[in-house]
């Protein structure tokens, strides 16, 4: 019986799509004096963001260049962050319904907890996994498997939500199922993550709750 739900962060509870973009477009400008395709920006989303940026800019440390992104995201985060509509009625009605949750994200501590506190979801969550949790990110399992260690639960108890299919390959390689949301903007582009297969979709976060009554019959 499912009784956890596990929840990407960026692009699945808040939508960071355009901070996030900006930032990237930013970062090619100071490094390349272009900017790049959405589609090209849009596929590595979920990708730790060193990992990109050592991808990306060969030359530079990537600690330099995620200081230059993360510089960027900081100033114009208030702007440009907003919570997708419905998550925080999805939280409340999970929390009622005694799911426990829990957070895997790419994103580092700091910066998702900072988004947290300012929608003020933070305490919906048990546990987080972030980016400096663990030396194997997603689409590796590893991500997932501290945190279902972390809550003291089984694979077959939890369900992940994400909108990327490093969110959806890595619940397959952790034997969770998993949910892909379809307010994402995820999947624009060529996707290095080819074989990813979610077991569920959802339009809406409201979606959500019929997935677990189908799932737990």
């Amino acid at each position: 019986m499912i009784n956890t739900v596990l929840f990407d962060f960026d692009g699945t509870l808040v939508n960071t799509n355009d901070v996030i973009v900006a930032s990237w477009q930013h970062t090619y400008m100071h490094y390349l004096g272009r900017e790049e395709s959405l589609e090209k920006i849009t596929a590595c989303f979920g990708e730790p963001l060193l990992l990109t940026m050592e991808r990306e800019f060969p030359g530079v440390d990537p600690e330099e260049s995620a200081e230059v992104y993360r510089r960027y995201q900081r100033e114009y985060a208030d702007e440009l962050v907003k919570i997708f509509p419905g998550i925080k009625e999805l939280l409340e009605e999970l929390r009622k319904a005694g799911y426990r949750m829990g957070i895997v994200t790419s994103r580092t501590r700091e910066s998702a907890q900072r988004y947290m506190d300012m929608f003020g979801i933070g305490p919906y969550f048990e546990a987080m996994v972030t980016c400096e949790d663990t030396n194997i990110h997603k689409p590796n399992p590893e991500p997932i498997l501290l945190c279902l260690d972390k809550m003291g639960i089984t694979a077959d108890e939890a369900i992940m939500v994400g909108d990327s299919p490093f969110d959806i390959k890595c619940a397959n390689n952790a034997c969770v199922k998993s949910v892909l949301v379809d307010w994402r903007i995820t999947g624009c582009g060529e996707s290095p993550i080819a074989d990813a297969v979610e077991d569920y979709t959802i339009a809406e976060p409201a979606g959500l709750m019929e997935v677990l009554k189908k799932v737990n019959g």
